[in-house]
């Protein structure tokens, strides 16, 4: 593999790792990875992407045959911002603004790059989603501040113990819990009329909204293996946090 060649490939990988790793739907990782190699002067470019991996395949010149590399992907977070960057990248470097270089170096300052947005905010948001989505399931204004404080119980200990614990759906089901043992105690104290719109508020943090949402986008642009991979995730997200929820309910009421 000449030089160029394995350069363009390492900046494709990196491209659509960030991608796939903060939230990106496999087809637009496939695409983005495909125009880049492309645009690189690469014919016969080939891309497969699953939920946990991707391959690629271009033949550097004619004659020489084709050039496979793969990179696996473990780790799997939210973060939609990146995929934008990364966009935006792509986009440039299709165009012939960015070299190989640039492109390399702005992708390892977005791998490299922290949050955005304070732990904090996020935490706040995430109680005020939890307050309003109580009371629009039917609960009332009184309702609102227990739900948004058990809401960022539950945000809390969620990132919490994901900052500790590696296995996975174990802080969902642990966040659930704790945000739905807040719920019961707050209406135990006479703070809060509606139990369960409270609890429901208290989970609206940890729905699993990206990974079932890109389930079906997958399925519809026909990455069968990758939708189903991403709706069983989500699946067994969903079954996480409603096993948190029973077992703070069997114990509490």
């Amino acid at each position: 593999m000449g030089a160029k060649a394995d350069k363009v490939m390492d900046v494709c990988l990196q491209a659509g790792e960030i991608m796939l790793t903060y939230g990106a739907e496999t087809y637009r990782v496939e695409e983005t990875i495909e125009r880049m190699a492309r645009a690189a002067g690469f014919t016969n470019v080939h891309c497969f992407s699953t939920t946990t991996g991707i391959f690629l395949s271009f033949e550097e010149s004619k004659g020489h045959g084709d050039l496979m590399q793969m990179v696996r992907v473990d780790d799997r977070m939210q973060d939609l911002n990146k995929v934008a960057e990364v966009n935006q990248i792509s986009r440039e470097f299709t165009s012939g603004i960015l070299t190989v270089q640039e492109a390399e170096r702005r992708l390892d300052e977005i791998s490299a790059a922290k949050i955005q947005y304070p732990i904090w905010l996020i935490h706040l948001a995430a109680g005020a989603a939890g307050g309003g989505f109580s009371y629009l399931f039917g609960g009332g204004l009184y309702d609102f501040i227990p739900a948004f404080f058990a809401a960022m119980i539950s945000s809390f200990t969620l990132v919490k113990i994901e900052g500790y614990l590696r296995v996975r759906f174990a802080s969902e089901l642990a966040a659930a819990f704790f945000g739905s043992s807040a719920a019961i105690a707050f209406v135990m104290l006479g703070f809060g009329a509606s139990i369960d719109q409270i609890i429901i508020g208290s989970l609206m943090p940890l729905v699993p909204g990206v990974p079932l949402t890109n389930a079906v986008r997958d399925l519809l642009s026909g990455d069968l293996l990758a939708g189903i991979s991403r709706g069983v995730e989500a699946l067994l997200t969903s079954l996480s946090i409603a096993s948190g929820v029973a077992l703070a309910v069997s114990i509490f009421l």
